[in-house]
């Protein structure tokens, strides 16, 4: 320990001794670099920096509110997005000349120069780990334009956000009403095309439920069946014939006197005939086939029931009876009835089987006209839809129009004001000029080192006998004379006046740099 000690306190005595023995070339050394260093701070400006913190809240009450009833842009996207095209070249423009700076027209070289210098010192950074905050930073050698600058950029910040968002609402406004214009006109076309080709083919289309095939096939199957049922009909009218021609139309005389009073065949079927009429003009017009043949059948059944009484007044004058049989009676009337239900299925089987030729003819038209409509209804359908949901949007983005004009999704709060730190940015002038202090005694003092380096010498037999190697024998002493010990004094003293001359120096620039780095009231 005791070894390590006195091995660095050696060192240090030769390098005091190199110093001092080259103490002149440090002076000479210190000077200059004292002198260059001290202009080149001079020189020097220091930079402060103004800062400012933005908070954009976007959580809004009204948001939730209007939610599907409005349209609402990603605002937070939006933000985040122009806080990183803040620093766009319009916008640096627009702050330069804001702040004085040169217009292109005045000095376009350095109007470029000041533009591409703010973009690259004004910094718009996220602050606080959260993506609504936002750090709005620029550094200047004026305290009061660089707070300037700072405040120029939260205005532009908060009235470009804003304007943003009107614009975009704006924009898509006028975007939908323009398509809405354009669909209405296609509308009214295509409403005019469906018109003037449902009056060009009127009654070539049938049902509008069901196309021709399935038309063709349902009218088969009813004519099938009016066939199946009027064959059922007419084998039930041939068995109530034959039962009619094997029944006796008189009673025994012994029974006649005494049976009940049936009523006649014709007045049994005319009101068959009637009641069917009524229950047939309860579900179809006078027009309809059916009613057209029970009146007829009426009619007919009218006209044999006066021939019948005509018959009987005849039978009477001539002493001839009607027919007395109850059972005979049943038979003709169950008959009657069986013949208007041939009739009837009859007339029904013609008019669908009419229908079905009819559907047949058209078979090579029919098909095409489907196809046609089915197309101007897509067109429509499709048109109309379109139409609708543009009109819906244009009533969302109204909406939204108002909200932004309202300026309620978004609210801009200035946490920090811009202001400006009062110590400028590191290194400060003040910091420079103490460097540069130790930095002119440090060359003296390395210069003087360098050059005992560079021409060693040997103060002391130790130093000696590690440099050679060998023992040293002896020593041999120096006496100064008295005009060499005063020569040696006069030195020392014009060494101590140009060292403190030197230090008094730099002190005093120390302390004017200082005073004229203090911090100086900002105004607000």
């Amino acid at each position: 320990m005791n070894g390590g000690a006195n091995q660095l306190t050696k060192q240090a005595m030769a390098l005091a001794r190199a110093v001092w023995k080259w103490r002149w070339l440090a002076v000479m050394v210190a000077w200059p670099v004292a002198l260059v260093l001290g202009l080149a701070v001079s020189l020097w400006s220091d930079r402060y920096e103004a800062t400012a913190k933005v908070y954009v809240d976007t959580q809004k009450v009204l948001k939730p509110l209007m939610q599907g009833l409005a349209y609402q842009p990603d605002i937070e996207q939006q933000v985040r997005m122009l806080a990183r095209t803040l620093l766009s070249r319009p916008n640096v423009e627009q702050i330069l000349v804001k702040s004085g700076g040169p217009t292109v027209q005045q000095n376009a070289i350095e109007h470029e120069r000041q533009v591409t210098r703010l973009m690259k010192e004004i910094k718009v950074e996220g602050a606080g780990g959260t993506g609504n905050l936002y750090t709005i930073t620029y550094r200047d050698k004026d305290r009061v334009k660089a707070q300037q600058m700072v405040e120029s950029m939260v205005d532009l910040f908060v009235a470009t956000t804003t304007g943003q968002k009107r614009r975009d609402s704006e924009d898509a406004s006028r975007f939908i009403d323009e398509q809405i214009k354009a669909y209405e006109s296609k509308l009214v076309e295509a409403e005019n095309r469906l018109k003037e080709f449902k009056l060009r083919n009127f009654g070539v289309t049938g049902m509008s439920n069901q196309d021709h095939f399935g038309r063709m096939s349902a009218l088969s199957d009813q004519v099938n069946r009016l066939r199946l049922e009027l064959n059922a009909a007419e084998q039930t009218r041939d068995a109530y014939k034959r039962e009619l021609a094997q029944e006796e139309p008189q009673l025994p005389v012994e029974l006649a006197t005494t049976g009940p009073v049936v009523q006649s065949e014709v007045d049994a079927r005319l009101e068959a005939q009637r009641r069917q009429l009524d229950d047939l003009l309860r579900r179809y017009t006078d027009e309809h086939p059916d009613v057209v043949s029970a009146r007829r059948i009426i009619a007919q059944l009218e006209a044999q029931k006066r021939q019948e009484a005509e018959a009987r007044a005849k039978n009477a004058k001539s002493g001839r009876a009607a027919a007395t049989s109850p059972v005979y009676q049943r038979i003709r009337i169950a008959l009657a009835e069986s013949e208007a239900q041939v009739a009837s299925l009859r007339a029904q089987l013609g008019a669908q089987q009419a229908q079905l030729e009819e559907v047949r003819q058209r078979a090579g038209q029919i098909p095409k006209v489907e196809a046609e409509l089915a197309q101007l209804n897509r067109d429509y359908d499709v048109i109309r839809r379109n139409y609708d949901l543009l009109v819906s949007r244009r009533e969302s983005a109204s909406l939204g129009v108002k909200l932004d004009e309202s300026n309620q999704l978004a609210d801009f709060r200035i946490v920090e004001p811009p202001r400006v730190a009062p110590a400028p940015v590191f290194p400060g002038k003040t910091v420079l000029a103490l460097l540069s202090i130790i930095a002119s005694i440090a060359a003296g003092v390395g210069a003087a080192i360098l050059k005992d380096k560079l021409v060693p010498t040997f103060h002391d037999t130790d130093s000696l006998r590690e440099a050679v190697g060998r023992p040293v024998i002896g020593t041999v002493s120096t006496v100064a004379l008295p005009s060499a010990r005063v020569a040696a004094r006069a030195d020392i003293r014009r060494l101590a006046a140009a060292t403190l001359t030197l230090l008094l120096l730099q002190g005093a620039w120390l302390v004017w740099i200082a005073m004229q780095a203090s911090p100086l009231r900002i105004p607000s």
